[in-house]
């Protein structure tokens, strides 16, 4: 039989059974043929969690023949046959101590030396060098210096690809190979049109390892390019590529329509370490994706029994991030509940505080396991484990601890001790916008025609502070933002710059509803001054009909 008929029947062939039968009925193989073989071996025995059946495969006579034509006198192998039946053995998981594999990787090294391998080869030769040694085969670097001798400008995409898979583990100087990098870097560009899903992911994943956030437009087109990619990136593949879109900091919005096409769909299929890479995308780049977010909902009550206490958190987290309820919200929660009643213990304590925290944004209140996360235990595991009780853990211990006692009134349990509050809470987003800042004061001046009767950057005694504050007397006239006395009503403007949303959204982050909520139970009468209200204004004199529009509806008796 022929080469090309030999890989036709052998590539139709689905289990090891077949293709041991098939073998059988051949008196004679060329070494190409014989390590396609064990290659379609590997392709159809061995899955996520190694190899299905290895006593079927390696005690089976066929394919210990076919090991015994490979451990002796590999040197009349060709290159391909060599160099594709380590491969395949590395994949079948055979005993790297074995004088197989020491032979043939002895008669690899030889090669290399004598300069005897071809572009093709020194890829596939990376590849098993990776796979059976890792980073400290010194080989590696050898393979490297082989590939720049042939000249980065006529690399294909599968040389390109491994040379930046032996970088990103055998670089240990930034410095080093600095040159290499950039001439990669520039041919890349040129043709990252034509690389598949799996280089795609594997180049970004190279490019975050070794920190090249310089490369900017090679960035923006793998990133560009990979959303053609979404529906054919495997678990792994498409976790790089999200990893990679949150190192650079970088969104797409038409990766995000991508993502939300495929994931929903396929969420029953993916890996729950996925679909935590999926949310926490939406969550760090506040992406209020609804298809996303409900589908996820959905899949947690089907299967939260069977996901890590890590995973259970990055499920849930980004619900409170995101201030979004999904329909099915109290089957959602009550899930929640019954995992946290039967696991508690398990948590970590940060992940743990996340998520019981992200609950109360939205108006869910773990108020059943506060004893635990107020009591002196708890604290004390939480300062034990980075990152401590810094300011944003003790922010969100004062959140909640303010909330049961706002909204909760109920709660008889543990109070959180004052030596845990904070004075203030740390915002990590929502930042006052200074432009739009500056448009709204300079309305108020023209609206109240004095600054005493307003104060800025507000501190409170409840830990928020408030952007804009007037104080209104009992029958509604205006004091000076320096009198504590007579004072009836406290006005709190909310200036809402683009980053207290979600993204493309009117729909205000969890951390500024709850803000709202909690400046109203105190007795604010809060009024927002959102951007898209007021972006389209220009002069002082309109935003100061709108202000006063916003701030008075039904008074003029503004005392100036």
């Amino acid at each position: 039989m022929d080469e090309q008929q030999f890989f036709r029947k052998l590539n139709s062939l689905r289990t090891s059974e077949e293709i041991f039968t098939f073998l059988r009925s051949l008196e004679i193989m060329s070494d190409i043929m014989a390590s396609g073989a064990l290659q379609r071996i590997s392709e159809v025995e061995v899955g996520d969690d190694g190899l299905k059946n290895p006593e079927g495969v390696l005690e089976n006579e066929v394919f210990r023949a076919l090991c015994f034509q490979f451990e002796f006198e590999p040197s009349r192998l060709s290159n391909t046959g060599l160099l594709n039946a380590l491969q395949a053995l590395i994949k079948l998981r055979v005993d790297p101590e074995s004088t197989l594999i020491a032979s043939l990787l002895s008669e690899s090294e030889a090669r290399l030396g004598n300069r005897k391998l071809t572009a093709d080869n020194l890829c596939s030769l990376g590849e098993s060098l990776l796979e059976l040694e890792g980073p400290s085969c010194a080989m590696l670097e050898q393979i490297v210096s082989h590939m720049q001798e042939k000249g980065v400008e006529n690399w294909s995409p599968r040389e390109m690809t491994m040379v930046y898979k032996i970088l990103q583990v055998t670089v240990r100087e930034r410095e080093q190979y600095r040159d290499l990098l950039n001439s990669m870097h520039h041919a890349t560009l040129t043709i990252a049109y034509q690389l598949s899903p799996k280089f795609t992911s594997i180049i970004l994943n190279s490019l975050v390892a070794l920190h090249q956030t310089q490369v900017v437009p090679l960035i923006l087109a793998l990133c560009k390019h990979s959303v053609k990619h979404v529906p054919y990136f495997t678990d792994d593949e498409l976790v790089n590529v999200l990893e990679a879109f949150l190192f650079f900091g970088h969104r797409e919005q038409i990766f995000t329509e991508a993502l939300e096409m495929h994931v929903p769909k396929s969420i029953p299929s993916m890996h729950p370490e996925t679909v935590s890479k999926v949310m926490q995308y939406c969550c760090q780049k506040k992406i209020l994706s609804k298809p996303i977010l409900d589908a996820v909902a959905e899949g947690f009550i089907s299967n939260a029994d069977s996901f890590t206490t890590d995973q259970i958190a990055e499920y849930i987290v980004p619900f409170g991030t995101l201030n979004y309820l999904p329909p099915n919200a109290s089957s959602l929660f009550r899930k929640l509940e019954t995992v946290l009643r039967s696991r508690f213990s398990q948590f970590q304590p940060h992940a743990l505080l996340n998520l019981l925290h992200s609950c109360v944004l939205i108006q869910r209140y773990p108020v059943n396991f506060l004893p635990k996360i107020f009591s002196p235990y708890f604290l004390q595991q939480l300062q034990a484990q980075p990152p401590g009780l810094d300011r944003v853990v003790a922010s969100q211990l004062t959140q909640l601890f303010l909330t049961v006692t706002l909204e909760c009134p109920f709660y008889e349990g543990p109070k959180l001790l004052p030596k845990y509050q904070v004075n203030a809470f740390l915002t990590t987003h929502c930042f006052l916008d200074v432009h739009l800042f500056k448009k709204v004061r300079n309305g108020l001046l023209y609206l109240l025609k004095k600054r005493i009767y307003f104060s800025s950057e507000v501190s409170t005694p409840y830990f928020y502070t408030v952007d804009i504050e007037i104080k209104l007397d009992e029958e509604g006239f205006m004091l000076p933002a320096t009198q504590y006395e007579e004072v009836h009503t406290r006005i709190a403007l909310c200036v809402d710059g683009q980053n207290r949303f979600c993204v493309n959204s009117h729909n205000l982050l969890g951390e500024e509803a709850i803000k709202r909520r909690h400046l109203q139970l105190l007795g604010y009468k809060v009024v927002q001054v959102p951007f898209f209200e007021v972006e389209s204004i220009k002069s002082c004199r309109k935003m100061a009909e709108y202000l006063h529009k916003k701030i008075f509806p039904h008074t003029y008796g503004h005392g100036c």
